[in-house]
């Protein structure tokens, strides 16, 4: 035989390709290529797959060693073609049995020692063998119980190369090592824990925040520091329902993919919170790095809250890029390597001070900053940004000690209201929530009130609002609708939405 084939797992974004990885074996002078596209990682290979063939007490085959992964024109990346790398060459050598190792997928980095190291990915990677027809597959055994979530997959973990030739019929002794961990992922505090009743005062706000967790509504923050605008932000995910199956899944392999999942811990079944600080670059934020760019903060957010702290501190160019996520509910990243697609679907929460020392509210009288500076502090939350979030209220100093307000729990059942009476209307529609519907859907079922869309008309014509904003402003009147139980917005609250919207100003 001088021909092994085995079978991978190219990522592209989230989208998994399952890749033919052919041997062939001549006889010529010993040399190793790899074709098919392989990045730096992958194309280092070679030299992980022949030490760690002669470290597991197996004959490296001395002959010109050509290894392609098919389709050829498909990126690859990543050090998961390892394993089936080793094992189309050891089949092409007869030293494996070439029919046993042909319908598996393996999925696995080699150490030099002959190891088997977890590799990222794991989850959207036997998600896409398993929806090819392919449910076989071999991985490493720190990676088993995340490949385990796919329903259907066929499991099998391994430690070593040696044990993985044992099982294909290489006459060798098994080494009895230890598996080598998967890096321990940060685990963010739960915030489910965290309750509004520990936010004093703020009404108005909290009201915001509500309304935001009811329609998936973006929210801005205006206020000093110390209004509580970070614990607002911080209790918002725990008002927001469960992630169905799929969408746990889904957001699952994104935190698989960027390394921050941990599978002992099962499907991630709450929305994700990511508050990166505002020191963070644009690749951070919605993704990048070498070769095919990892998921950001807005992907991991997916179908949870995105809060960035002190938002015109972040740099214009960082802002920006979070238009096309806000509008299309995807990224998708196009490098010289390739393009990746990742979902983004996620909340965003702004905070801001009114001013760079934060003290402009009121009178002004205590600010200390000139009026061009405030302008440039603020001006960094472009007018094409600020179209896009739904809500925008102000915080003020309380000036007196007062109590807590309704808890989480009696909020979220609110929320919970909402959202099934939202799920009914829009059952049949490619919509979950107001805040994804478009504006002439929400107008075609408000009914023929008269002056229903006065204060609207008016702002239009006054500048307050665009077109956009408009459409925005009928999304908030349906949610607070749903919130109280009413069937269709009235006039109240349209007024009361375009409250929401713009401070306090466009009535």
């Amino acid at each position: 035989m001088v021909l092994g084939r085995t079978l991978a797992v190219a990522l592209v974004g989230l989208t998994g390709h399952v890749v033919d990885v052919e041997a062939h074996l001549a006889p010529s002078l010993p040399a190793f290529s790899l074709v098919g596209l392989p990045d730096a990682a992958l194309a280092e290979a070679r030299d992980r797959v022949r030490a760690a063939v002669t470290s597991s007490g197996l004959a490296w085959p001395n002959r010109r060693i050509t290894v392609n992964l098919s389709p050829a024109t498909l990126p690859k990346s990543g050090s998961g073609f390892d394993l089936a790398v080793a094992v189309a060459t050891l089949a092409g050598a007869d030293l494996l049995d070439a029919r046993a190792v042909q319908g598996i997928v393996h999925l696995g980095e080699l150490g030099l020692d002959g190891r088997v190291r977890p590799v990222r990915g794991v989850l959207p990677a036997v998600a896409a063998a398993v929806a090819a027809g392919r449910r076989r597959v071999l991985v490493p055994e720190a990676n088993v119980a995340e490949a385990l979530l796919v329903p259907g997959a066929e499991v099998t973990g391994v430690r070593s190369l040696a044990e993985v030739a044992a099982r294909y019929g290489a006459d060798l002794p098994v080494p009895d090592v230890e598996a080598v961990p998967a890096g321990a992922p940060p685990r963010p505090t739960s915030r489910d824990r965290l309750d509004l009743a520990d936010v004093v005062g703020q009404d108005e706000a909290r009201y915001g925040v509500e309304v935001a967790a009811a329609g998936s509504h973006h929210l801005l923050m205006v206020g000093p520091p110390g209004t509580g605008k970070t614990m607002l932000a911080a209790r918002l995910p725990g008002l927001l329902p469960d992630l169905s199956e799929a969408d746990a899944v889904e957001v699952t392999a994104v935190h698989s993919l960027a390394g921050t999942f941990d599978p002992a811990d099962g499907l991630l079944r709450r929305p994700p919170f990511e508050d990166p600080h505002h020191t963070a670059t644009a690749a951070s934020i919605i993704g990048g790095g070498p070769g095919v760019p990892r998921p950001g903060a807005a992907s991991r957010a997916h179908r949870g809250v995105l809060f960035l702290d002190e938002a015109p501190e972040f740099g214009s160019s960082v802002l920006e890029t979070l238009r096309q996520p806000l509008e299309h509910g995807e990224l998708v990243l196009h490098r010289a390597a390739g393009a990746a697609r990742y979902p983004a679907r996620f909340q965003l929460v702004l905070a801001a001070n009114p001013c760079p020392c934060g003290k402009a509210v009121g009178s002004g009288v205590d600010c200390t900053c000139r009026s061009e500076q405030r302008r440039r502090y603020f001006g960094k939350l472009s007018g094409p940004l600020l179209d896009r979030v739904d809500l925008q209220v102000e915080l003020r100093p309380a000036r007196v000690r007062a109590d807590g307000g309704e808890s989480t729990a009696v909020i979220r059942a609110r929320v919970a209201a909402a959202r099934a009476a939202q799920a009914e209307r829009l059952a049949g529609t490619p919509w979950r929530t107001n805040a994804e519907v478009p504006g002439r859907w929400l107008r075609d079922r408000l009914g023929p009130s008269p002056g229903l869309l006065a204060d609207l008309d008016r702002a239009l014509g006054r500048g307050t609002l665009s077109l956009r904003g408009l459409d925005r402003v009928l999304r908030v009147a349906w949610t607070i609708a749903d919130l109280a139980g009413r069937p269709a917005p009235g006039r109240a609250d349209v007024g009361e939405a375009l409250l929401l919207r713009t401070r306090g100003q466009g009535g």
